[in-house]
């Protein structure tokens, strides 16, 4: 079952967990309508944006934003850095069988994409957002300082950070741990290797090489290639 935007547009992910193992762990409707005017009301004050709002994304929103916009540019966050932190037991993984998806943690820097999203749609298109990346609050709503690609100034963008009180968080894993997860994993999104690959393709697409992401990718073919090759 892959979800689409009108899946999101008519909460029907929601419908689709209310009998399962991971129903006690979402979010009720008025935690994700509050989650989400908090972050509304705390959008910076841009003027030459005329309203407009950047959002960046560092994974699947990099290849797959189905959000509205009508712009899109490298970006990059400093403060911030992408990993495989978050257990996945919706998206890319199911209860029994959690995979992992990347969040952003403490430290360092980020490469991703900017996406200007027009101002008359800012609130439809976060509520998509909202119930695509906020089911269960494992990440905070966060207007992070980015710098854009080509020299222009420094602007402000959302970005979904680690929650690390969540107990989905994973923390810093061993390349083994999170190779295994990714390798046997699929939720309603389709496999975790896929999301790795489609993440890589995606930066590699706009010219940015992620070497973390690289290394996992190559280590994911070794396994799936046997012992002898993988100790070659």
């Amino acid at each position: 079952m892959a979800i689409t935007r009108q899946d999101l547009e008519a909460d029907r992910l929601r419908a689709s967990l209310d009998s399962t193992p991971v129903a006690s762990s979402l979010l009720s409707e008025e935690a994700l309508e509050r989650s989400l005017q908090a972050a509304l009301d705390a959008r910076p004050d841009t003027p030459e944006l005329h309203g407009d709002v950047w959002l960046f994304g560092y994974g699947s929103l990099i290849w797959n934003p189905m959000v509205v916009h009508t712009e899109r540019r490298l970006a990059t966050v400093h403060g911030y850095h992408r990993g495989f932190y978050l257990y996945s037991r919706i998206n890319r993984g199911t209860w029994d069988n959690p995979g992992l998806v990347l969040g952003l943690d403490r430290g360092g820097s980020c490469h991703g994409m900017v996406f200007r999203i027009p101002a008359h749609v800012v609130e439809a298109e976060f509520r998509v957002l909202w119930r695509r990346e906020m089911m269960t609050g494992a990440y905070h709503p966060r207007w992070l300082r980015v710098k854009l690609d080509g020299g222009a100034a420094p602007q402000h963008a959302l970005a979904f950070v680690m929650n690390r009180q969540h107990e989905a968080y994973a923390g810093r894993l061993p390349d083994d741990r999170v190779v295994a997860c990714l390798r046997r994993a699929c939720g309603l999104y389709g496999p975790a290797r896929e999301y790795l690959h489609q993440t890589l393709l995606g930066l590699a697409t706009h010219g940015v090489d992620d070497p973390y992401l690289g290394r996992l990718w190559r280590q994911v073919q070794q396994a799936d290639a046997g012992p002898s090759t993988a100790a070659a």
